[in-house]
């Protein structure tokens, strides 16, 4: 065996010194320079890449990057900054002999630069509609403005990060195997993800608040194609990005990865502050705040140890060793309390008026609104109880799946005001342009739109909340058996699969096909008649898919609860029948809502099932 694939705590047959090797887990495996799974080589023309392309970058920041062009404000300066800090920091990592945490900056890097280069792309697609006032802000109608040299430089950066990104791939695969097996609880790295969706979802939010007619801020999917399609990628790559550093036994790794990504995602969220703050008739907006803040406690994160005893420290006396994050009373308080005021926004987006009139046309109803107070007591019950300790798992399971409800209630209702809302009169007083004027028409959004949109952060925040509560009550397992009875023992039984497998498949044809009929009614689809609220039911579907693929591996209760929650869901798609089609003169039920309900009845016989088999097993 050698010293790669063996395990903390296991003893080689000759000293680690003798065979030239580290043993696993110690300083030694982090800090030995000669150590093969290091790949000095590989990892010198990493650093090497990514500040070339930090250089790069900070060399677009300074050269005009649309012709004729030119920023709204003296951005250089903060976006050098910006672009030379991710590249200083692997450099220091490498001389001061910590490869792993190197590697992990640079993928933390170049895991975010793809988004980052759309975005930059945009300025070459029209840079006329791109939100960069740190990079270019028209003072004039430009068609098709040209691009200029530091936009090439800009590309020109992100892709030679990509390809740091390469040679530092298997260094940090090498630290891993080292490393060994996931030691210690680790707790602090569970604040990671929860960072990461908030910051995700403040990309998704406008960047900046104008009153500039030559820039129209939107959020990502207002915005133009090219810059949609970064914004979203950023959203989706960057909690995926710490998660994988969550899971990487390397502690080195894991912090970079945290550094890396926290670095990247400053680099989106702070120009776009202060441009709010210098820029005349542009405003700080929530999303960059959200993002900045995220990314800045991200950051903070990484200088957190990660297990008590890291490279073989002793924590005693250290607080920074000794810190835990809260118990599983805490972690479930959060879950049912952000479940509660998840489902409280959502009673407030559906009772308060989505519209409101700009003059004296009357203001259409939002129909989705009841769908949405259905979605709300969806998340409610299971919410409360999570307070109840011999219910609380159970209940989590379930948060954990009804949270995809309001998504698909809240995307439906902020699709039907953006439909109304997209084509109304605007002022051209609001952006400093002296025109006559006739009456306003037209309408604009109300704050049921707001509590809608908040009720959306909080679902997903809570969703995240029951996840890092699953993940804490397998640790605590030996602690709360009473609590948590069924939470230990082997995964649920076999016998499900084939429900699951069906239950799966009825779930696909209940979201992609109409739940009710109605003349002159278009209903949002999948497949077809694609909009802005396909993307509530396209979250709804990959959650519910999601967790029929984790039941076969989960324990009897979580299988249970996850079945229960993802019935929950699919008979809320179920009921858009009467609380929506009910507004529409001759609806009827059309195939998606006899499939929802079969779908259903399968997911809580496949639950029943889950508990039955394993009880018998025993």
């Amino acid at each position: 065996m050698t010293s790669r694939s063996r395990q903390p705590g296991e003893e080689s047959a000759e000293p680690a010194e003798s065979a030239g090797q580290a043993a696993p887990g110690t300083v030694s495996a982090e800090l030995l320079r000669n150590e093969p799974g290091a790949r000095p080589r590989a990892l010198g023309l990493s650093a090497g890449l990514v500040s070339a392309g930090a250089v790069a970058l900070a060399a677009g920041a300074l050269i005009p990057v649309v012709r004729d062009g030119s920023p709204g404000f003296t951005a250089g300066p903060l976006l050098v900054v910006l672009a030379l800090a991710p590249a200083a920091a692997v450099l220091y990592a490498v001389a001061t002999g910590r490869p792993g945490l190197a590697a992990g900056l640079v993928l933390g890097l170049t895991a975010l630069a793809p988004g980052r280069l759309l975005l930059d792309l945009q300025l070459l697609a029209d840079g006329s509609l791109a939100s960069r006032p740190e990079l270019f802000l028209a003072d004039r109608l430009l068609a098709m403005p040209q691009a200029g040299l530091g936009l090439w430089a800009l590309v020109a950066g992100h892709l030679l990060t990509l390809a740091a990104g390469v040679f530092a791939a298997g260094t940090a695969r090498d630290e891993s195997e080292l490393a060994g097996a996931l030691d210690g609880q680790r707790r602090w790295r569970l604040l990671g993800p929860v960072l990461a969706v908030a910051g995700g979802i403040g990309l998704l939010l406008p960047p900046l608040s104008s009153g500039n007619a030559y820039l129209l801020a939107k959020n990502a999917f207002e915005a133009p194609t090219v810059a949609m399609a970064g914004y979203l990628l950023l959203a989706a790559v960057l909690p995926f990005t710490v998660l994988v550093a969550v899971s990487s036994p390397s502690a080195g790794v894991g912090k970079g990865g945290f550094a890396g990504a926290a670095l990247a995602v400053l680099a989106v969220g702070v120009p776009p502050v202060v441009a709010g703050l210098v820029v005349d008739r542009l405003s700080v907006a929530p999303g960059s705040v959200v993002v900045a803040i995220a990314g800045l406690a991200l950051l903070g994160l990484a200088f957190t140890r990660f297990d008590v005893a890291e490279g073989g420290e002793s924590a005693t006396g250290d607080l920074a060793g000794e810190a835990k994050l809260p118990g599983l009373f805490w972690w479930r308080l959060a879950t049912g309390g952000l479940a509660l005021l998840a489902a409280g926004a959502a009673v407030a987006g559906a009772l308060t008026s989505v519209l409101k009139a700009n003059g004296a046309t009357p203001v259409p109803e939002t129909p989705s609104r009841w769908l949405l107070l259905g979605a709300a007591a969806a998340l409610a019950v299971p919410g409360l109880f999570v307070f109840v300790p011999r219910l609380s798992a159970f209940a989590r399971g379930v948060v954990a799946a009804t949270w995809s409800g309001v998504v698909l209630a809240g995307a439906a209702v902020l699709s039907a005001a953006l439909s109304v809302t997209e084509d109304k009169a605007v002022d051209p007083a609001q952006f400093g342009v002296d025109l006559p004027l006739p009456d306003k028409v037209g309408f604009s959004a109300g704050p049921g739109v707001t509590w809608t949109f908040i009720a959306l952060v909080l679902a997903a925040v809570a969703a995240l909340a029951a996840v890092v509560t699953g993940v804490v009550e397998r640790d605590d397992n030996d602690a709360t058996a009473e609590d948590d009875a069924g939470m230990d023992g082997t995964p649920a039984n076999g016998t499900v699969l084939t429900p699951v497998v069906a239950a799966a498949v009825l779930a696909i044809a209940a979201f992609g096909t109409p739940v009710f009929t109605a003349p002159g009614y278009t209903a949002p689809g999948l497949w077809s008649d694609f909009g802005a609220a396909s993307w509530g039911l396209l979250g709804a579907l990959a959650v519910v898919l999601g967790l029929y693929a984790l039941v076969v591996r989960s324990r009897p209760v979580a299988a249970a609860s996850a079945l229960s929650g993802a019935a929950l869901v699919l008979g809320l798609r179920a009921a858009e029948l009467p609380l929506v089609g009910s507004e529409y003169e001759g609806a009827s039920a059309g195939a998606g809502f006899w499939l929802a309900l079969s779908a259903a009845v399968v997911s809580l016989a496949a639950a029943g099932m889950a508990v039955t088999g394993s009880r018998r097993s025993e």
